[in-house]
Parts: structure tokens; C-alpha cells; sequence
């Protein structure tokens, strides 16, 4: 069954919060799925390999006690992400585990697979792949991931360089499946928008980072607040991929933000050794300038929930600029 079907009327917001490295741990992924929205963590932020046994068993058992106490609005399903580089030597054992949990929603990263794939398609779970470019797009479809999560310029952590509107246009000429849009989206009107271009989901991580139930130290909060988009450096050195850093945390590591080395993309890393050498150089995207409190997560989704239903309202009626005559020709075109 496709993805989308299975999640008709179990949404509040087109929305899934996106996996947030070292960030998100269950207490996030439980308020944003009880808040209507999909949540999802690393299995990597599980350390030692047992803790995310531990922590699958803890998020279902949540999801599962707010059903029974609130059967007019479930919990939205919850996502994993997977990184499937051949860096990531927990990749076997974290698949066996999702399996084990039946996690709704897998989310793989870093190189397209077709056994994890099929592994998640065993028990009937649904694979989304993250992507730049449609090089890489095409690879994951082939391969067997049901939908894409498009990465386009201006989205936190690992990021592409792409234009959302190209990425969405390009890939929607070819697949009709499930695609999320990642890329500087803080505000309800900006979900509605990447439905306008075409996608089925808005990708959201920056924004979780700032609210309470995140696992990031306060300074990397107060950074959030206090930044803009000027702020923001698109760097490979960090972990041999590109992305995006808040400038202040370089600057604070050592580092002059507009001097930066380029790293050798062979020399990956996602493991210990990356996070006690930049721990303190914080991800974080474009929309950081909407990002103005550190809030609950319910309540970020709330206000989310809010400026999408003012936004619909906004564009529902006619645009004064436009002339009448012209809507029977665009609809013969269509």
C-alpha cells in the first residue's frame, strides 16, 4: 500500500520532522507524533546498540497509551532513519531491530540499498530515501525505496545546493510516488507551499532543534533563536558531506567560517570519533530567522497548524492582479 494511503486522516500537518543527529530522542519523536505530525530519530543517537531496542519498545508503548486515551486523534506514525553508508558498521544490527519493532516509516540516508529495502518491505513498512539530485533519486527508486525526502539548498545538516522548485519539477516528470521537501521550512505557509510545488510532505528539522523536548545543549538553542540565514555556511568539512553549520559554532570551534578546508568525501564520518571532534558545530538551515523561542514541541506544531489553515484561507480566493478572462485558457491547457 503506498504511504500516503496509509496515512489518510491520521495527520494533522503535512509534516515530518526530520531526523536530527545526536537531537532526537524519544521524547521528541513522541511529542511530534501526539502532536500530529511524524516524528523521527537516528538509530545512531542509540548508544550503545541496546538502547535502541530500549527506545523503540519506550516509543511504541507512548504512541500506543496516547491512542487509548485519545481514539478521536491518534498518534502519527513515527519514522527511523538509517544511515546506510559502509561507514555505519551498526547498519545490520539497527536493521534487525527495526524489523523486530515494525517501525512504520524507514528513512535511509547515504547510499540506496535494496536488502534494506526489502527487509522493511517484509513486515509492510515503507522506505523514504533522501536525495540532492536526481541521479541519486533515480538510484533510490530503482533499488526499491518507495518514496524520496528532496534535499534541496537551504536545508539544515547535510544539504543540497539545488532550487526546491527545480528539485520538485524534475523529479515529479518521472515519479508519482511519496516525496517530502526539505529546505528552510519554518512556517506553516511554507508547508503549504511545498504542496503547491508538488510534494506530499514538508521536511522539518531546524525548527525541532529549538523546543524542549530536543536533546541539544542550551547555547545550541539560544544560537537557533539568536541567528538568520546570512548566518548559515554550506561546508563539506564537517563530515566529508556538505551541509549547513550556524556560523557562531564555528567561529567558536576555532575556525574562521569563510576560510574553510574542503574535506575529502572519502574520509566520511558519523561515528564517535565525529562527534567529539566538532560536538559543539551545530546544523541548522536557512529557515533559522523564523525561529524566534524555544518553545514545546506541540505547541511549535500548533502555531505550524495555525499559519498553514491562514495561509490556505490567504491564496483560496482571487487574486486581484489576475485577469477572469484568462482562467478558461489555462484550464483548456491543463
Amino acid at each position: 500500500m503506498d504511504l500516503r494511503d496509509t496515512l489518510r486522516g491520521r495527520l494533522r500537518l503535512p509534516l515530518i520532522g526530520s531526523p536530527l543527529f545526536i537531537i532526537s530522542v524519544p521524547d521528541l519523536v513522541v511529542a511530534q507524533c501526539t502532536a500530529g505530525v511524524i516524528g523521527a530519530m537516528p538509530s545512531l543517537n542509540a548508544r550503545p546498540l541496546e538502547q535502541l531496542d530500549e527506545w523503540l519498545h519506550e516509543i511504541r508503548e507512548r504512541l500506543a497509551a496516547h491512542d487509548r486515551a485519545h481514539p478521536d486523534r491518534p498518534a502519527a506514525p513515527f519514522a527511523i532513519n538509517l544511515i546506510v553508508h559502509k561507514s555505519n558498521d551498526r547498519l545490520e544490527q539497527d536493521l534487525e531491530l527495526v524489523v523486530k519493532h515494525r517501525v512504520p516509516v524507514i528513512i535511509t540516508s547515504l547510499g540506496a540499498r535494496p536488502e534494506v529495502n526489502q527487509a522493511v518491505h517484509s513486515y509492510g513498512g515503507h522506505v523514504l530515501h533522501d536525495v540532492i539530485n536526481q541521479v541519486f533519486a533515480r538510484k533510490a527508486v530503482e533499488k526499491g525505496a518507495d518514496g524520496l525526502v528532496l534535499v534541496a539548498a537551504g536545508a539544515g545538516g547535510h544539504a543540497g545546493a539545488q532550487s526546491p522548485f527545480a528539485l520538485v519539477q524534475e523529479t515529479r516528470a518521472w515519479f508519482d510516488g511519496p516525496v517530502a521537501l526539505s529546505g528552510s521550512i519554518a512556517h506553516g505557509a511554507s508547508i503549504l507551499a511545498a504542496e503547491a510545488m508538488g510534494a506530499d510532505f514538508a521536511y522539518m528539522g531546524t525548527a525541532f532543534i529549538a523546543t524542549e523536548e530536543a536533546r541539544a545543549v542550551e547555547d545550541y538553542k539560544r544560537m537557533i533563536v539568536q541567528s538568520g540565514a546570512a548566518d548559515i555556511v554550506y561546508t563539506n568539512l564537517i563530515t566529508g558531506v556538505h551541509g549547513n553549520y550556524l556560523a557562531p559554532s564555528i567561529r567558536n570551534a576555532g575556525l574562521d567560517p569563510e576560510n574553510l578546508e574542503r574535506s575529502d568525501p572519502s574520509a566520511m564520518n558519523f561515528g564517535s570519533d565525529r562527534k567529539k571532534k566538532w560536538k559543539d558545530i551545530w546544523g541548522a538551515g536557512q529557515s533559522v530567522g523564523g525561529i524566534r523561542e524555544v518553545q514545546p514541541a506541540a505547541r511549535l506544531v500548533d502555531r505550524l497548524a495555525g499559519e498553514y489553515w491562514a495561509a490556505r484561507q490567504r491564496i483560496g480566493g482571487a487574486n486581484p492582479m489576475l485577469n477572469p478572462a484568462w482562467q478558461g485558457m489555462a484550464a483548456a491547457a491543463e
